[in-house]
Protein backbone atom coordinates (compact mmCIF):
# COMPACT_ATOMS: atom_id res chain seq x y z
CA UNK A 1 0.00 0.00 0.00
CA UNK A 2 3.00 2.26 0.49
CA UNK A 3 3.72 2.46 -3.22
CA UNK A 4 0.15 3.60 -3.90
CA UNK A 5 0.46 6.38 -1.31
CA UNK A 6 3.84 7.42 -2.76
CA UNK A 7 2.48 7.60 -6.30
CA UNK A 8 -0.96 8.93 -5.38
CA UNK A 9 -0.89 10.78 -2.04
CA UNK A 10 -4.42 12.17 -2.50
CA UNK A 11 -5.94 8.69 -2.19
CA UNK A 12 -7.81 7.94 1.01
CA UNK A 13 -7.06 4.79 3.02
CA UNK A 14 -9.88 2.62 1.64
CA UNK A 15 -9.16 3.65 -1.93
CA UNK A 16 -5.42 3.01 -1.54
CA UNK A 17 -6.09 -0.40 -0.01
CA UNK A 18 -8.43 -1.29 -2.88
CA UNK A 19 -5.92 -0.12 -5.51
CA UNK A 20 -3.08 -1.96 -3.79
CA UNK A 21 -5.03 -5.22 -3.94
CA UNK A 22 -6.03 -4.57 -7.54
CA UNK A 23 -2.46 -3.81 -8.64
CA UNK A 24 -0.48 -6.16 -6.40
CA UNK A 25 0.83 -8.27 -9.30
CA UNK A 26 1.82 -5.29 -11.45
CA UNK A 27 5.27 -3.77 -11.76
CA UNK A 28 5.99 -0.25 -10.54
CA UNK A 29 5.92 1.07 -14.10
CA UNK A 30 2.56 -0.61 -14.80
CA UNK A 31 1.17 0.85 -11.56
CA UNK A 32 2.45 4.30 -12.51
CA UNK A 33 0.87 4.05 -15.98
CA UNK A 34 -2.42 2.86 -14.50
CA UNK A 35 -2.50 5.67 -11.92
CA UNK A 36 -1.92 8.31 -14.59
CA UNK A 37 -5.05 7.19 -16.41
CA UNK A 38 -6.99 6.47 -13.19
CA UNK A 39 -6.37 9.97 -11.83
CA UNK A 40 -8.12 11.50 -14.81
CA UNK A 41 -11.22 9.34 -14.26
CA UNK A 42 -11.54 9.26 -10.47
CA UNK A 43 -13.77 11.54 -8.43
CA UNK A 44 -12.70 13.32 -5.28
CA UNK A 45 -14.94 12.83 -2.20
CA UNK A 46 -14.74 16.54 -1.39
CA UNK A 47 -16.12 17.40 -4.82
CA UNK A 48 -19.00 15.02 -4.23
CA UNK A 49 -19.64 16.70 -0.88
CA UNK A 50 -19.57 20.20 -2.36
CA UNK A 51 -21.85 19.35 -5.25
CA UNK A 52 -24.28 17.61 -2.87
CA UNK A 53 -24.37 20.80 -0.79
CA UNK A 54 -25.48 22.67 -3.91
CA UNK A 55 -28.67 20.63 -3.59
CA UNK A 56 -29.75 22.90 -0.76
CA UNK A 57 -29.56 25.89 -3.11
CA UNK A 58 -32.21 24.42 -5.38
CA UNK A 59 -30.21 22.39 -7.90
CA UNK A 60 -30.27 18.89 -6.44
CA UNK A 61 -28.61 15.86 -7.98
CA UNK A 62 -25.49 17.37 -9.51
CA UNK A 63 -23.33 15.00 -7.47
CA UNK A 64 -25.30 12.02 -8.84
CA UNK A 65 -24.64 13.17 -12.41
CA UNK A 66 -20.91 13.47 -11.61
CA UNK A 67 -20.94 9.91 -10.25
CA UNK A 68 -22.54 8.73 -13.50
CA UNK A 69 -25.85 7.92 -11.81
CA UNK A 70 -27.96 9.73 -14.40
CA UNK A 71 -31.31 8.26 -13.36
CA UNK A 72 -30.86 9.23 -9.72
CA UNK A 73 -29.63 12.65 -10.80
CA UNK A 74 -32.81 13.28 -12.77
CA UNK A 75 -34.94 11.99 -9.89
CA UNK A 76 -33.15 14.29 -7.42
CA UNK A 77 -33.46 17.22 -9.82
CA UNK A 78 -37.24 16.88 -10.18
CA UNK A 79 -37.97 16.03 -6.52
CA UNK A 80 -35.67 18.55 -4.83
CA UNK A 81 -33.34 15.81 -3.67
CA UNK A 82 -36.29 13.65 -2.63
CA UNK A 83 -37.50 16.53 -0.46
CA UNK A 84 -33.93 17.11 0.79
CA UNK A 85 -33.89 13.75 2.63
CA UNK A 86 -31.91 12.04 -0.15
CA UNK A 87 -29.51 14.96 -0.26
CA UNK A 88 -28.90 14.74 3.49
CA UNK A 89 -28.29 10.99 3.24
CA UNK A 90 -25.85 11.58 0.38
CA UNK A 91 -24.01 14.21 2.43
CA UNK A 92 -23.44 11.61 5.11
CA UNK A 93 -22.49 8.90 2.61
CA UNK A 94 -20.48 11.00 0.14
CA UNK A 95 -17.28 9.04 0.76
CA UNK A 96 -18.85 5.65 0.10
CA UNK A 97 -20.65 6.94 -3.01
CA UNK A 98 -17.37 8.25 -4.38
CA UNK A 99 -15.43 5.11 -3.44
CA UNK A 100 -18.00 2.94 -5.22
CA UNK A 101 -17.68 5.07 -8.37
CA UNK A 102 -13.87 5.00 -8.21
CA UNK A 103 -13.81 1.22 -7.75
CA UNK A 104 -15.99 0.73 -10.82
CA UNK A 105 -13.72 3.01 -12.85
CA UNK A 106 -10.61 1.18 -11.64
CA UNK A 107 -12.07 -2.18 -12.72
CA UNK A 108 -13.01 -0.75 -16.12
CA UNK A 109 -9.51 0.64 -16.61
CA UNK A 110 -7.93 -2.67 -15.61
CA UNK A 111 -9.98 -4.42 -18.29
CA UNK A 112 -8.96 -1.82 -20.88
CA UNK A 113 -5.25 -2.04 -20.02
CA UNK A 114 -4.99 -5.82 -20.41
Amino acid sequence: MERIFKMMPEAEMEEAYFLDNLLKEKSDQQVKDFLIVYRSHRRDPQMTLLTALIGFLGISGIHRFLLNQIGMGILYLFTAGLCFIGTIVDLVNHRSLTLEYNQKKAHELMLMMR
